[in-house]
């Protein structure tokens, strides 16, 4: 009976810890723990003398690269990791540090197009951090409906006659194919006979004119989107040669309903935003600037080209504001 009841806890108490393993508290704490241990083993002091030589790691320091490690590797790391990810940080900081004391940072290309980047950034998050309501986007879509046009779009095959092949008469030779073709039911075997092979596709479905254009050149994109559909036509010049041309069917270009597209109004509006904002902060740093440039001695002009010469009004030896 003892040995039978034994079991019953035992069975009892590995229950509740299982229950307890499936708490996202559980979890809290145990990511407490390996937080806590990674101050413990190295040793973090919250109060140094030197303020100068001071790494201080937040809360928030640690849990970020606790999940820097679990969108990784899809696990919680280990103690042994998760210190050594906490002294890579302090490593990384520390020789940043000395970097900056000195001066690697000065005159370096890189570094200076970094920061610069971060400012915009900066600049930008700004109007991010604006959420516009739907009247806001409804009234900025209605003003802008041209950047949400679905263009026309049009199905086509065509028959293709080369200069290459047939020389000067490829205009002429499609004139007489149009003729064979101008009563004649649809048949594309009998009308391909007529032609010459294409290199790319004989039927092209569902295109953009930006498409048609970025194929065969903007003035066959623009004639086939002046012809009636249903019937061979033509003939068409384009960067290949000449062709005849049956249009199948025509999508009209149209601005969609809002309710349809707000979440890409949303996106353009906050790019937009985004922009202006960088724009803007741009504008007031750069007014508190004065740029100089340097100015070529008067012995050094004759040496100059005229054209990239300074402007006559700037004295020479003088360093010029921009």
């Amino acid at each position: 009976m003892a040995d039978e009841t034994l079991q019953r806890e035992a069975l009892s108490s590995r229950g509740v810890l299982q229950g307890l393993a499936r708490e996202p508290l559980v979890h809290f704490l145990v990511i407490g723990g390996l937080l806590l241990g990674g101050y413990a083993l190295l040793g973090q002091d919250t109060a140094p003398d030197d303020s100068s030589t001071e790494i201080v790691l937040s809360v928030d320091d640690l849990a970020q690269l606790l999940m820097i490690f679990e969108s990784k590797w899809r696990r919680q790391p280990t103690q042994d990791e998760f210190n050594l990810m906490v002294e890579d940080r302090i490593r990384e900081d520390i020789l940043y540090r000395e970097a900056l004391s000195l001066g690697l940072d000065k005159d370096d290309t890189i570094v200076r197009r970094r920061m610069a980047q971060k400012m915009q950034f900066l600049a930008e998050d700004v109007a991010a951090q604006q959420e516009p309501t739907t009247d806001q986007l409804r009234s900025w879509f209605a003003e802008h409906t041209d950047l949400f046009t679905v263009p026309q779009r049009i199905s086509f095959r065509h028959l293709y006659f080369s200069p290459d092949s047939r020389g000067s008469s490829a205009r002429d030779d499609s004139e007489m194919a149009l003729a064979e073709l101008e009563d004649a039911p649809l048949d594309t075997a009998s009308a391909e006979s007529l032609a010459d092979p294409f290199m790319f596709q004989d039927y092209y479905g569902d295109r953009a004119l930006q498409a048609i254009a970025g194929e065969f050149g903007p003035e066959f994109a623009q004639a086939v989107s002046r012809l009636e559909p249903g019937s061979w036509q033509g003939p068409v010049k384009s960067g290949f040669g000449w062709h005849l041309v049956y249009v199948d069917n025509v999508i009209a270009g149209r601005v969609p309903a809002f309710e349809e597209i707000e979440q890409e109004v949303k996106t353009a509006w906050l790019g937009i935003q985004k922009a202006d904002a960088w724009r803007e902060a741009y504008d007031d740093m750069r007014a508190k600037y004065t740029v100089l440039l340097p100015v070529p001695a008067e012995a050094d002009t004759a040496a100059v080209p005229a054209e990239s010469r300074p402007p006559e009004a700037l004295a020479p030896d003088r360093e010029a504001p921009l």
